[in-house]
């Protein structure tokens, strides 16, 4: 009985939370198309809309942890599910997203994110999404604020694991900016697919700024151990309890 009601309420959640994408979407266009902190204005807002039917319908409360960035630098962050990406954006003053191509012509979110300078890559073409992604990158550097990228290039559940990509070491030394890695447990409780959401407190953690210079060895090692071993702890505060492999 307690699941059926919780995977009731996580399906009204879900519904109300695309549908409020509509309301704020058309909502701010005006001010959006005039501005492009306009478009910034409008995701917060949807953003913070989240977080809030989130705690009180499902019962799912949210925390950003540690230093949030302030200046310009990439952000390498895991990413479990859509509520990863409502945190970073809320807690950056002005994220930009190396998102995947097919977002672009998702209503409103695709309009939104190239409004705001995200970076939409073919993941079916390696080499040419490098090129095209390390190209996007520098033209984008006239509009200054923090690049979040995923390292892993796709959601992940947790326990599951897969590779870190190197196209996140070769903008860290493009850019030159240094990175600040990033932590998350959202998973635990905000699966990938599926309607059921869980109760509890999801966390994005930002971690210990990598300072430019490393080369990309040292650079993806340092990296990769930094985000699953904190997203580790997260999870396991969590009450996640991974399967043997």
């Amino acid at each position: 009985m307690r699941y059926a009601l919780q995977w009731l309420r996580s399906l009204a959640f879900i519904v109300q939370m695309y549908l409020a994408m509509a309301v704020y979407g058309i909502g701010y266009l005006p001010l959006a198309v005039l501005r492009r902190d306009g478009a910034l204005r409008a995701c917060k807002a949807y953003c913070r809309w989240v977080r809030w039917t989130a705690r009180w319908m499902i019962g799912l409360d949210t925390r950003v942890l540690g230093p949030v960035p302030q200046d310009e630098v990439v952000v390498a962050a895991k990413h479990q599910s859509f509520l990863d990406i409502i945190l970073i954006f809320e807690a950056l003053p002005r994220p930009k997203f190396i998102m995947k191509k097919e977002l672009v012509y998702a209503p409103f979110l695709g309009w939104y994110a190239l409004r705001l300078g995200c970076v939409p890559v073919d993941r079916g073409k390696r080499g040419q999404a490098i090129a095209q992604m390390m190209e996007a990158v520098t033209e984008g550097r006239q509009d200054p604020g923090q690049l979040v990228i995923y390292p892993q290039g796709t959601r992940v559940a947790p326990g599951a694991h897969k590779s870190y990509k190197v196209g996140t070491a070769l903008i860290y030394a493009q850019l030159g900016t240094g990175c600040v890695p990033a932590a998350t447990n959202v998973g635990v409780f905000w699966p990938r697919r599926g309607i059921l959401r869980k109760p509890g407190l999801a966390v994005v953690e930002f971690l210990p700024r990598i300072l430019p210079g490393l080369t990309n060895e040292d650079f993806m090692a340092g990296l990769e151990a930094q985000i699953e071993t904190a997203s580790n702890r997260l999870m396991a505060e969590a009450g996640f309890v991974p399967t043997a492999r």
